[in-house]
């Protein structure tokens, strides 16, 4: 990316639209999703995972031609959206796919729940990793499965050079020990929901991991189905892994689960794919309900196969203001929020903040809605070591993260004052805010 395209994410979005003209209250008035509905006209909406970004030109102009064409009927293949999707994969990840190997379903949560119904039709038990995606939790109510959080494990050898232990949080990775302990418990496990990146850190899982992971399933036999959905968001010196490949190589029974929802912001087309891993994951994924394919839609499978296909380019400067916008947030914590601390992510637009040692309770979600007017998501529903927590959408204008760091910092506690003048008093001796409060 040139000089010139980095200076341009600086005042316009990706699709060249001005960020004046994405100023909250101008799109409050224009869209009707619930970012936009779900909460009173004066409070930021930076929780759920829609970009502000207006959409791919290529995107529109194909959604409008089927629509002049009245091609808005049902489907029963993907279609066109197989070699799309599998010349992505290659393209972007080295990844090869069989087109007969893609499936279609309406979007990521139906392929998680429908993956589940076919590969372990009796149900189980079912480990997944935590803090994670809220909507797994609910999700899985629909299938007989006794779910088993495994917490994620701190990586210290994660720490990138220069991040200030102030202001970034310790980087994590999967807790590989305590999984295999869960997969050889007596009860056994009979299947594993994998986030990969993993959301809310947009961790991109290393390849040893992901082929360990990948070892253990097929060791003990667990169908692992991987949700893949923000991994066109990888970040620029970042790499991301398919977990299908490394559960092929070893024989792991496993299916993987991708939309251009999230990295082209087309959530309610609802259309995504289901990829199975080898032939033996293919015979799983040929047994879906017909109605898991007829539910797609039609405008959301061409809006997708034109994202993978036609607007690359588009996704590069997503990720280019995205990667801008954190290094704003991550500069606006260290000067205007003492204490909270920022998972740097490998992908996506969503940021995990930790807020407990701030002063805001122990429900800084709730303080930061009713008192600073900004709506993150909550920690507490990303299941175990997500209280005290937020997640925020930085797919917006670079003046709306700063309008939303106003706020927040607006309401944080005064720290401490010194408990005496004395000129003299060393670093170590003030307390730990009025520290961070001088940085």
């Amino acid at each position: 990316m040139t000089d010139a395209d980095c200076t341009a994410t600086t005042s316009v979005d990706p699709s060249g639209v001005p960020f004046t003209e994405l100023d909250p209250h101008l799109l409050r008035a224009q869209r009707t999703s619930i970012k936009w509905r779900r909460f009173a006209d004066d409070v930021l909406p930076l929780f759920v995972a829609e970009m502000d970004f207006a959409i791919a030109p290529e995107v529109r102009r194909s959604i409008i031609e089927r629509v002049e064409a009245s091609d808005l009927g049902y489907l029963d293949q993907p279609g066109i959206l197989a070699p799309a999707f599998a010349g992505f994969a290659q393209d972007r990840w080295g990844w090869h796919v069989p087109h007969d190997h893609v499936h279609i379903v309406t979007d990521v949560a139906t392929g998680v729940v429908e993956a589940l119904r076919v590969g372990r039709p009796q149900g189980g038990r079912l480990v997944i990793p935590t803090p994670t995606y809220p909507g797994f939790f609910e999700m899985l109510e629909e299938v007989p499965f006794e779910v088993v959080e495994v917490p994620l494990a701190a990586d210290p050898a994660g720490h990138r050079t220069g991040d200030d232990p102030a202001v970034f949080a310790a980087p994590v990775r999967l807790d590989l020990n305590a999984i295999e302990r869960a997969f050889a418990s007596e009860d056994g496990v009979d299947a594993f929901v994998l986030c990969n990146p993993h959301n809310p850190h947009g961790l991109a899982h290393s390849a040893a991991d992901l082929a360990e992971l990948a070892r253990l399933a097929a060791a003990y036999d667990v169908f692992v189905v991987s949700d893949e959905i923000h991994a066109p968001l990888t970040y620029t010196g970042a790499q991301f892994t398919p977990f299908a490949p490394l559960a092929a190589e070893v024989g792991a029974l496993a299916v993987s689960t991708l939309s251009a929802s999230k990295a082209w912001n087309l959530a309610g087309a609802k259309c995504a794919v289901l990829v199975a891993a080898d032939e033996r994951a293919n015979e799983v994924l040929n047994r879906l309900p017909p109605e898991a394919v007829t539910r797609v839609s039609i405008l959301g499978l061409h809006a997708n196969t034109t994202a993978f296909t036609e607007s690359r380019d588009w996704l590069d400067r997503a990720i280019a203001q995205i990667e801008t916008n954190f290094a704003l947030l991550a500069e606006l914590i260290a000067a205007r929020l003492p204490g909270v601390r920022v998972t740097r992510p490998d992908a996506g637009y969503l940021v995990w903040l930790d807020f407990r040692a701030v002063g805001l309770g122990d429900d800084p979600y709730s303080r930061i809605l009713h008192d600073a007017r900004v709506a993150f998501n909550d920690g507490a529903f990303f299941g175990d070591g997500g209280a005290g927590h937020v997640r925020i959408n930085l797919a917006c204008a670079p003046q709306t993260i700063r309008a939303a760091v106003d706020r927040v910092a607006s309401i944080l506690p005064a720290p401490p004052a010194p408990a005496t003048a004395a000129p003299a008093a060393s670093e170590t001796s003030l307390p730990a805010l009025d520290l961070e409060a001088t940085r």
